[in-house]
């Protein structure tokens, strides 16, 4: 019984270490022999021992963060940028075959893209343009990995780190903006005023009614004020007056 018993032991053993369950996500690339075969997956399947490998690639969106990189810009501001990457594998012959780690090798790409991209921009369009630069780096660095295989769905710098001085200076060139908008707002509104006393003293100047109405009105206001009225006397009434009494 005993001689029996040791292969059927062996062929469920080689059985049960030939079955392989691949997630939904997943996808297996079998060599034979060394050589690539095939991929395979979902699901269960077969892997012969000692002839056939298999190596797992995973089909999820990878999200990876890109460490601080020092970066000049081209107008000579230093800074310290870091990013998150968005990426997957799309197609698993490749991304095994045509580099030796993807995740290492997409990583380094977008390190020295991201040197690459921002130091040809100014930190103004880097404050300013972000979503242009996040397209820009995407698309370079999709371009480097898709020989691999891997897409580069999104990129976003994160964090612009600037040194002392130049937060400093940035600071003062933003009051000072305001300060300019707000000269500009008081000017704006000084010559919409003027603009209306000129057009109030034009219709006046046509219609001398408007203007013994105005008079009236003031009057109102003021007795309504105070316990003391004032009459204003017109101009034209004391130039009468002394020039009578320069006659007698």
């Amino acid at each position: 019984m005993l001689p029996y018993l040791i292969p059927i032991i062996l062929v469920v053993a080689l059985v049960y270490s030939s079955i392989k369950i691949l997630m939904e996500y997943e996808r297996g690339v079998i060599f034979f022999l060394g050589k690539f075969q095939t991929v395979k997956g979902p699901g269960l399947i077969l892997v012969i021992p000692g002839i056939q490998r298999m190596l797992r690639v995973n089909l999820q969106t990878v999200t990876m963060d890109v460490p601080a990189q020092d970066v000049i810009t081209r107008d000579n501001v230093s800074m310290k940028v870091n990013a998150v990457i968005f990426f997957r594998v799309v197609d698993p012959q490749r991304a095994i075959l045509a580099v030796q780690d993807y995740l290492y090798s997409t990583s380094q790409i977008a390190q020295t893209t991201l040197r690459s991209v921002l130091g040809q921009s100014q930190l103004d369009e880097l404050l300013s343009k972000r979503e242009e630069i996040n397209l820009e780096l995407q698309k370079v660095i999709d371009q480097q990995t898709e020989p691999w295989g891997v897409k580069v769905s999104t990129v976003e710098v994160k964090n612009v780190d600037l040194p002392q001085e130049m937060l400093r200076a940035i600071a003062k060139q933003a009051e000072a903006e305001r300060e300019r908008r707000a000269k500009v707002i008081n000017a704006e509104g000084e010559f919409q005023a003027a603009q209306k006393m000129a057009d109030a003293a034009d219709i006046m100047a046509r219609n001398p009614t408007t203007l013994q109405l105005r008079y009236l009105q003031t009057l109102v206001e003021v007795a309504s004020k105070s316990s003391t009225t004032i009459f204003p006397i017109p101009i034209d009434f004391l130039s009468s007056v002394m020039q009578n009494m320069k006659k007698t």
